[in-house]
Protein backbone atom coordinates (compact mmCIF):
# COMPACT_ATOMS: atom_id res chain seq x y z
CA UNK A 1 0.00 0.00 0.00
CA UNK A 2 1.13 3.46 -0.83
CA UNK A 3 2.63 5.73 2.03
CA UNK A 4 -0.16 8.18 1.45
CA UNK A 5 -3.32 8.76 2.66
CA UNK A 6 -5.83 7.88 -0.97
CA UNK A 7 -9.38 7.30 -0.86
CA UNK A 8 -9.89 4.61 -3.87
CA UNK A 9 -12.28 6.32 -6.05
CA UNK A 10 -12.07 6.50 -9.83
CA UNK A 11 -11.87 10.44 -9.46
CA UNK A 12 -9.30 10.16 -7.28
CA UNK A 13 -7.85 7.61 -9.81
CA UNK A 14 -7.72 10.10 -12.31
CA UNK A 15 -6.33 12.43 -10.86
CA UNK A 16 -3.53 10.80 -9.66
CA UNK A 17 -2.88 9.46 -13.43
CA UNK A 18 -2.88 13.04 -14.13
CA UNK A 19 -0.45 14.08 -10.98
CA UNK A 20 2.30 11.08 -12.22
CA UNK A 21 2.36 12.47 -15.91
CA UNK A 22 3.22 16.10 -14.72
CA UNK A 23 5.79 14.44 -11.87
CA UNK A 24 7.41 12.41 -14.95
CA UNK A 25 7.31 15.15 -17.81
CA UNK A 26 8.55 17.54 -14.53
CA UNK A 27 11.30 15.00 -13.62
CA UNK A 28 12.66 14.85 -17.69
CA UNK A 29 13.13 18.38 -18.05
CA UNK A 30 14.58 18.65 -14.34
CA UNK A 31 17.27 16.22 -15.45
CA UNK A 32 17.56 17.95 -18.53
CA UNK A 33 18.53 21.26 -16.90
CA UNK A 34 20.98 19.42 -14.36
CA UNK A 35 22.65 18.02 -17.16
CA UNK A 36 22.99 21.01 -19.38
CA UNK A 37 24.18 22.82 -15.62
CA UNK A 38 26.48 20.14 -15.22
CA UNK A 39 28.39 20.41 -18.44
CA UNK A 40 27.90 24.76 -18.35
CA UNK A 41 29.42 24.13 -14.80
CA UNK A 42 32.64 21.87 -15.80
CA UNK A 43 33.17 24.57 -18.63
CA UNK A 44 33.13 27.18 -16.27
CA UNK A 45 35.19 25.28 -14.25
CA UNK A 46 38.32 24.57 -16.52
CA UNK A 47 38.10 28.71 -17.21
CA UNK A 48 38.68 29.48 -13.89
CA UNK A 49 41.50 26.99 -13.42
CA UNK A 50 43.48 28.70 -16.56
CA UNK A 51 42.62 32.13 -15.48
CA UNK A 52 43.48 31.59 -12.03
CA UNK A 53 47.15 30.50 -13.22
CA UNK A 54 47.51 33.11 -15.58
CA UNK A 55 46.12 35.55 -12.81
CA UNK A 56 49.15 33.95 -10.35
CA UNK A 57 51.53 34.39 -12.38
CA UNK A 58 51.16 37.85 -13.35
CA UNK A 59 51.16 38.52 -9.98
CA UNK A 60 54.40 37.07 -9.37
CA UNK A 61 55.62 39.41 -12.15
CA UNK A 62 53.91 42.31 -10.53
CA UNK A 63 55.96 41.51 -7.15
CA UNK A 64 58.71 40.30 -8.65
CA UNK A 65 59.02 44.24 -10.50
CA UNK A 66 58.45 45.86 -6.91
CA UNK A 67 60.65 44.05 -5.31
CA UNK A 68 62.92 45.42 -7.53
CA UNK A 69 61.40 49.03 -7.64
CA UNK A 70 61.98 49.20 -3.83
CA UNK A 71 65.42 47.51 -4.35
CA UNK A 72 66.80 50.48 -6.19
CA UNK A 73 64.58 53.01 -4.31
CA UNK A 74 63.42 53.79 -0.59
CA UNK A 75 61.01 53.15 1.03
CA UNK A 76 59.96 56.17 1.54
CA UNK A 77 60.35 57.59 -1.65
CA UNK A 78 58.47 54.65 -2.73
CA UNK A 79 55.26 54.80 -0.51
CA UNK A 80 55.38 58.98 -1.31
CA UNK A 81 55.20 57.77 -5.40
CA UNK A 82 51.97 55.72 -4.89
CA UNK A 83 50.39 57.54 -1.95
CA UNK A 84 47.42 59.20 -4.17
CA UNK A 85 46.55 57.33 -6.62
CA UNK A 86 45.38 59.39 -9.84
CA UNK A 87 42.89 57.00 -11.80
CA UNK A 88 39.51 56.03 -10.57
CA UNK A 89 37.85 53.07 -11.13
CA UNK A 90 33.80 52.72 -11.36
CA UNK A 91 32.71 48.75 -11.17
CA UNK A 92 28.95 48.10 -12.81
CA UNK A 93 27.58 44.83 -11.96
CA UNK A 94 24.81 43.49 -14.34
CA UNK A 95 23.35 39.73 -14.67
CA UNK A 96 22.98 37.47 -17.40
CA UNK A 97 20.77 34.54 -17.30
CA UNK A 98 22.07 30.55 -17.32
CA UNK A 99 19.63 27.78 -17.11
CA UNK A 100 17.59 30.19 -14.96
CA UNK A 101 20.89 31.18 -13.04
CA UNK A 102 21.47 34.78 -12.87
CA UNK A 103 25.66 35.01 -12.79
CA UNK A 104 27.00 38.19 -12.38
CA UNK A 105 28.65 40.37 -14.93
CA UNK A 106 31.84 42.67 -14.01
CA UNK A 107 32.15 45.75 -15.44
CA UNK A 108 34.58 49.02 -14.99
CA UNK A 109 35.43 52.05 -16.73
CA UNK A 110 38.57 54.23 -15.93
CA UNK A 111 38.13 58.10 -15.50
CA UNK A 112 40.05 58.49 -18.13
CA UNK A 113 40.96 56.64 -21.90
CA UNK A 114 44.30 57.10 -21.55
CA UNK A 115 46.95 54.77 -20.30
CA UNK A 116 49.34 57.34 -19.04
CA UNK A 117 47.16 58.09 -16.36
CA UNK A 118 47.70 55.36 -13.93
CA UNK A 119 51.12 56.40 -12.76
CA UNK A 120 50.17 58.37 -9.80
CA UNK A 121 53.95 59.66 -9.69
CA UNK A 122 56.12 61.73 -11.92
CA UNK A 123 58.43 59.74 -14.12
CA UNK A 124 61.98 61.58 -12.93
CA UNK A 125 62.26 60.56 -9.64
CA UNK A 126 61.47 56.55 -10.05
CA UNK A 127 62.48 53.48 -11.51
CA UNK A 128 61.58 52.04 -14.37
CA UNK A 129 60.51 48.36 -12.79
CA UNK A 130 58.03 50.72 -10.93
CA UNK A 131 56.78 51.57 -14.18
CA UNK A 132 57.02 47.82 -15.12
CA UNK A 133 54.86 46.99 -11.66
CA UNK A 134 52.36 49.56 -11.68
CA UNK A 135 51.37 48.37 -15.65
CA UNK A 136 51.28 44.99 -15.22
CA UNK A 137 49.43 45.86 -11.81
CA UNK A 138 46.94 47.46 -13.94
CA UNK A 139 46.61 44.62 -16.09
CA UNK A 140 45.79 41.68 -13.76
CA UNK A 141 43.12 43.76 -11.90
CA UNK A 142 40.87 43.04 -15.11
CA UNK A 143 42.10 39.86 -15.31
CA UNK A 144 41.33 39.40 -11.60
CA UNK A 145 37.93 40.71 -11.86
CA UNK A 146 37.62 38.14 -14.74
CA UNK A 147 38.24 35.35 -12.24
CA UNK A 148 35.73 37.02 -9.52
CA UNK A 149 33.26 36.90 -12.18
CA UNK A 150 33.63 33.62 -13.64
CA UNK A 151 33.65 32.09 -9.83
CA UNK A 152 30.91 33.61 -8.74
CA UNK A 153 29.40 32.03 -11.64
CA UNK A 154 30.53 28.85 -10.76
CA UNK A 155 29.03 28.92 -7.28
CA UNK A 156 25.80 29.58 -8.29
CA UNK A 157 25.50 27.01 -10.79
CA UNK A 158 26.86 24.58 -8.19
CA UNK A 159 24.01 25.90 -5.92
CA UNK A 160 21.90 25.68 -8.48
CA UNK A 161 23.05 21.81 -9.41
CA UNK A 162 22.86 20.84 -6.31
CA UNK A 163 19.40 22.40 -5.65
CA UNK A 164 18.07 20.28 -9.01
CA UNK A 165 19.74 17.35 -8.26
CA UNK A 166 17.55 17.12 -4.67
CA UNK A 167 14.35 17.95 -6.65
CA UNK A 168 15.35 14.76 -9.20
CA UNK A 169 15.84 12.89 -6.36
CA UNK A 170 12.77 13.67 -4.45
CA UNK A 171 10.83 13.14 -7.72
CA UNK A 172 12.60 10.07 -9.22
CA UNK A 173 13.06 7.86 -5.19
CA UNK A 174 9.48 9.77 -3.41
CA UNK A 175 6.90 10.76 -5.67
CA UNK A 176 6.73 8.87 -8.79
CA UNK A 177 7.04 5.65 -6.67
CA UNK A 178 4.29 6.63 -4.22
CA UNK A 179 1.89 8.01 -6.42
CA UNK A 180 2.46 5.11 -9.03
CA UNK A 181 2.02 2.78 -5.67
CA UNK A 182 -1.40 4.52 -5.04
CA UNK A 183 -2.61 4.48 -8.54
CA UNK A 184 -1.44 0.35 -7.96
CA UNK A 185 -3.24 0.33 -4.87
CA UNK A 186 -6.85 2.42 -6.10
CA UNK A 187 -7.00 0.20 -9.29
CA UNK A 188 -6.28 -3.11 -7.17
CA UNK A 189 -9.34 -1.90 -4.61
CA UNK A 190 -11.41 -0.99 -8.11
CA UNK A 191 -11.28 -3.92 -9.48
CA UNK A 192 -12.25 -5.53 -6.07
CA UNK A 193 -15.42 -3.84 -6.57
CA UNK A 194 -16.12 -4.65 -9.65
CA UNK A 195 -15.28 -8.22 -9.05
CA UNK A 196 -17.59 -8.31 -6.00
CA UNK A 197 -20.40 -6.08 -7.78
CA UNK A 198 -20.25 -8.20 -10.39
CA UNK A 199 -20.47 -11.55 -7.87
CA UNK A 200 -23.58 -9.87 -6.29
CA UNK A 201 -25.24 -9.01 -9.74
CA UNK A 202 -24.87 -12.91 -10.77
CA UNK A 203 -26.39 -13.76 -7.18
CA UNK A 204 -29.59 -11.35 -7.30
CA UNK A 205 -29.64 -12.80 -11.31
CA UNK A 206 -29.90 -16.68 -10.05
CA UNK A 207 -32.26 -15.48 -7.33
CA UNK A 208 -34.64 -13.79 -9.70
CA UNK A 209 -34.58 -16.45 -12.11
CA UNK A 210 -35.01 -18.83 -9.23
CA UNK A 211 -37.98 -17.06 -8.01
CA UNK A 212 -39.85 -16.16 -11.43
CA UNK A 213 -39.09 -20.50 -11.73
CA UNK A 214 -40.99 -20.81 -8.71
CA UNK A 215 -43.70 -18.84 -9.38
CA UNK A 216 -43.98 -20.29 -13.31
CA UNK A 217 -44.34 -23.37 -11.47
CA UNK A 218 -46.92 -22.61 -8.56
CA UNK A 219 -48.49 -20.55 -11.54
CA UNK A 220 -48.71 -23.65 -13.72
CA UNK A 221 -50.06 -25.79 -10.69
CA UNK A 222 -53.14 -23.52 -10.18
CA UNK A 223 -53.57 -23.54 -13.98
CA UNK A 224 -53.85 -27.17 -13.65
CA UNK A 225 -56.05 -27.34 -10.77
CA UNK A 226 -58.37 -24.90 -12.21
CA UNK A 227 -58.68 -26.94 -15.20
CA UNK A 228 -59.14 -30.16 -13.13
CA UNK A 229 -61.83 -28.78 -11.16
CA UNK A 230 -63.34 -27.13 -14.15
CA UNK A 231 -63.77 -30.78 -16.00
CA UNK A 232 -65.20 -32.20 -12.50
CA UNK A 233 -65.17 -36.19 -11.54
CA UNK A 234 -65.53 -38.39 -14.55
Amino acid sequence: MANITVSPTRMELTRLKGKLRTAQRGHKLLKDKRDELMKQFLDTVREVRALRAEVEEDLMTVHKSFTVASALMSSEALEQALLYPKQSVELTMSFKNIMSVNVPVYDFQTKTKSDSDIYPYGFAATSGELDTAVDALGKVFQKMLKLAEIEKSAQLMAEEIEKTRRRVNALEYVMIPDTQEAIRYITMKLDENDRATTTRLMKVKDMILKQSLEEKRAENARAIEAFNAAEGPV
